[in-house]
């Protein structure tokens, strides 16, 4: 519905890196190593401290943007790189996340000039320090009111065009962690945006995450994921907040 037809598109990658010198690396490598030429790669470093920005500054004349400043968090941090993005299509990839392999955003661009939809997502692994996959989250294809029984496709994978976020609006801060899922529900869920699913692992993960650090945290994203349900118009959000953990069974399987 807002497929803008354009040939040769040009694809936004955004990494948002705090901290990181651990991983970087192996992202930005990651990025700079697609056989997809036309793309234009955003940093949005949070002013770390480590030596993230000397790691950074190797690859410098591979990434556009590189900005580094205090923000409000991961997801003021994606707005900013989105504000700044020229790309037809935009996707994020934080510091922990990697590309599967060279290939990924060839397989977007075809994804999205051969079936011209606003989204197309893909599966994850998630990986431990030693590089073993522990979890695999195979999302299959979006079915009109799925998000009502507690789906969600995974966000480093989920790439959409430009205009959809100057129609629809960025990451909002009000929903905390949960900024991710509030977004994609208004994208899918609520505007009814086209989505196409790749049956293929898009990106790797390595194993933690802010929401589910510790108690207090998870219980914080459960309050923020039920908001989030509510604004968009999910049918239960009780029942969907009982199902959204248990589809994550399977991916241990």
């Amino acid at each position: 519905m807002y497929f803008s037809k354009v040939h040769d598109l040009k694809i936004t990658v955004i990494t948002v890196s705090y901290n990181a010198q651990s991983t970087i690396e192996q992202c930005v490598l990651s990025v700079i190593g697609q056989d997809y030429h036309n793309t234009e790669y955003i940093i949005i470093d949070g002013n770390s401290s480590d030596g993230t920005l000397a790691i950074l500054e190797k690859y410098k004349k591979h990434i556009k943007v590189l900005v580094s400043e205090p923000d409000k968090g991961i997801y003021d941090a994606m707005n900013k790189g989105i504000a700044l993005a020229s790309g037809d299509i935009i996707g994020m990839l934080n510091a922990d996340d990697f590309f599967a392999d060279n290939h990924i955003l060839t397989v977007v661009s075809d994804a999205f000039k051969n079936n011209k939809p606003d989204i197309v997502y893909g599966d994850l692994d998630y990986i431990r320090p030693d590089g073993s996959t522990f979890r695999k989250w195979r999302s299959g294809r979006y079915k009109k009111g799925i998000f009502n029984l507690g789906w969600m496709p995974p966000h480093p994978t989920f790439y959409c065009l430009k205009e959809l976020f100057d129609k629809l609006g960025n990451y909002s801060l009000e929903y905390g962690t949960a900024a991710d899922y509030e977004l994609m529900l208004r994208f899918i869920h609520l505007k009814h945006s086209a989505v196409y699913y790749i049956p293929r692992v898009l990106v790797k993960m390595s194993m933690g995450g802010v929401s589910n650090s510790n108690v207090k945290n998870r219980v914080k994203a459960l309050v923020f994921d039920m908001r989030a349900m509510y604004k968009n118009k999910v049918l239960f959000p009780p029942i969907t907040l009982l199902f959204k953990p248990l589809r994550k069974i399977r991916q241990f399987l």
